[in-house]
C-alpha cells in the first residue's frame, strides 16, 4: 500500500512537473510572439498555422519517443548535423526575442521611477540566474 502511495504521489509530481515546463514554454512562445516573428519573416502570414503545427508535434513526437524508447537507425554525423542546426536556428530565436524583451526593463523602471536602481536590477538577475545554475549543478546534478 505504501509503495502505491509513493508510486502514484511520483506520477503525480511528473504530470505536474510536465504541466509546468508546457506551460512556461507556451507561455515564452506567447510572450515573445515567436511564431507571429517567424511568419513574418518567412513572408508566410497564411502559413502561420503550419508553423504553430509543426511545434506541436515536435513536441508531442519527442515524447513519445523520449518515453517509449524509440531509436533512430540514421548516420550519426548526417543526422547530428542537421539536429544542431535546428537546435542554433531555435535557440537564436529565443535569444534574439530575449534580447528584444530586454529593452522593457528601461522602460519598466523609468515609469516605476527605479532608473537609479538599474545596474542593481540587472546585477540581482544575473547573480540570481548564475547562483541558481551553480546550486542546481553542484546540489542536485552530483
Amino acid at each position: 500500500m505504501i509503495e502505491l502511495c509513493e508510486n502514484l504521489f511520483v506520477a503525480i509530481l511528473g504530470i505536474a512537473g510536465g504541466l509546468a515546463v508546457g506551460s512556461g514554454l507556451v507561455a515564452i512562445l506567447i510572450v515573445f510572439d515567436l511564431i507571429p516573428r517567424l511568419a513574418q519573416l518567412a513572408n508566410a502570414f497564411r502559413l502561420s498555422i503550419w508553423f504553430e503545427t509543426a511545434i506541436i508535434f515536435g513536441a508531442l513526437y519527442w515524447t513519445f519517443a523520449d518515453f517509449m524508447d524509440w531509436k533512430l537507425r540514421l548516420p550519426a554525423p548526417l543526422f547530428l548535423s542537421g539536429a544542431g542546426l535546428l537546435d542554433g536556428i531555435f535557440v537564436g530565436m529565443l535569444a534574439a526575442a530575449l534580447t528584444e524583451v530586454m529593452n522593457v526593463l528601461p522602460i519598466l523602471a523609468r515609469r516605476m521611477q527605479l532608473s537609479r536602481y538599474m545596474v542593481g536590477l540587472l546585477m540581482a538577475m544575473v547573480l540570481g540566474k548564475t547562483l541558481g545554475s551553480l546550486f542546481d549543478w553542484l546540489f542536485f546534478q552530483w
